[in-house]
């Protein structure tokens, strides 16, 4: 080969090299952090009595996308206050949301086990988590809401309808931050523990045979407000586990408060919307993240 040859050939050769390492460093970049999962409480957890117990396997996984946007969602996952499904509904729904720059961040809380108040004080802590670490998460602490799937909807329900600001003497500790969602997702919810209510949630959470006090307490369309933050929900027509009543009835309290509040009555699905795919799973998706951007 000559050297005109020899020349043209490197050129070409240091082109395709240049061409790779593009390709090789976009691809990087493409891909997301590799999630943070941390212990939710450091060694004894508040059992909503007074008392204090083991943690128990309560945790929170953190799921940072390539672009955040500055918004985070706590992520409660369902399972009849049973058990936590924490797949399809949990770490799931948490890459999906980074798909669209938004933090998700899984919450895995300690079923209650006749402690009623536990899972609502996991949750408030996972808030108030997000907060206090919103500039190493590159999250906007007034960006912060959660979502919920049936008894994980109950939960980021009575999250959204029982809070409080954080104490405004130690503004720089996990105890200063508000525990207020700024938003609220809730799909195909537990609302209510009154006639219309998912009776294995409410068992599991309350007992069997909870007193008119607790069960007021803990329906969620009873404790709206004009500070409940505002709300999308998304239900099946034909949900025979927890019928849309459930979500009617919370779209209606909060619209009797003059908050802003979406209802997608979805054509069918049942519970879980046949089984996490298909026309209906992919409509709430595509509504909630519009709902989303146009708040």
């Amino acid at each position: 080969m000559n050297s005109r040859g020899h020349f043209r050939g490197s050129r070409v050769a240091c082109l395709v090299a240049a061409i790779l390492g593009l390709l090789s460093s976009s691809l990087s970049a493409a891909e997301p952090t590799a999630p943070l999962r941390l212990p939710l409480w450091p060694e004894k957890a508040p059992d909503g009595s007074g008392g204090w117990v083991s943690p128990e396997n309560s945790a929170l996984t953190v799921h940072r996308p390539t672009r955040p946007n500055g918004m985070a969602v706590v992520i409660c996952p369902g399972g009849g206050y049973g058990g936590v499904v924490a797949g399809p509904e949990g770490h799931g729904i948490a890459r999906w949301l980074n798909q669209h720059g938004i933090v998700g961040v899984v919450l895995e809380y300690r079923l209650p086990a006749g402690r009623s108040r536990v899972p609502l004080l996991d949750a408030q802590r996972a808030i108030r988590t997000v907060r206090l670490n919103a500039r190493d998460w590159q999250v906007d602490p007034k960006r912060v809401g959660i979502i919920g799937f049936s008894a994980g909807g109950h939960l980021a329900a009575t999250a959204s309808t029982r809070f409080d600001l954080g104490d405004p003497g130690a503004a720089h500790t996990l105890e200063g931050q508000s525990c207020r969602p700024d938003f609220t997702l809730l799909v195909y919810p537990v609302i209510t523990f009154g006639g219309l209510t998912h009776s294995g949630s409410r068992d599991n959470l309350l007992g069997k045979n909870p007193s008119p006090e607790a069960i007021e307490r803990f329906s969620c369309e009873r404790q709206v407000t004009r500070q409940t933050p505002p709300a999308f929900l998304a239900h099946a027509v034909d949900d025979r586990a927890v019928v849309i009543d459930n979500s009617r009835l919370y779209h209606a309290a909060l619209k009797a408060h003059g908050i802003s509040s979406r209802l997608l009555e979805l054509p069918d699905g049942g519970h879980g919307l046949h089984g996490y795919q298909g026309a209906s799973w992919d409509a709430w998706q595509r509504e909630a993240i519009d709902w989303l951007k146009a708040r």
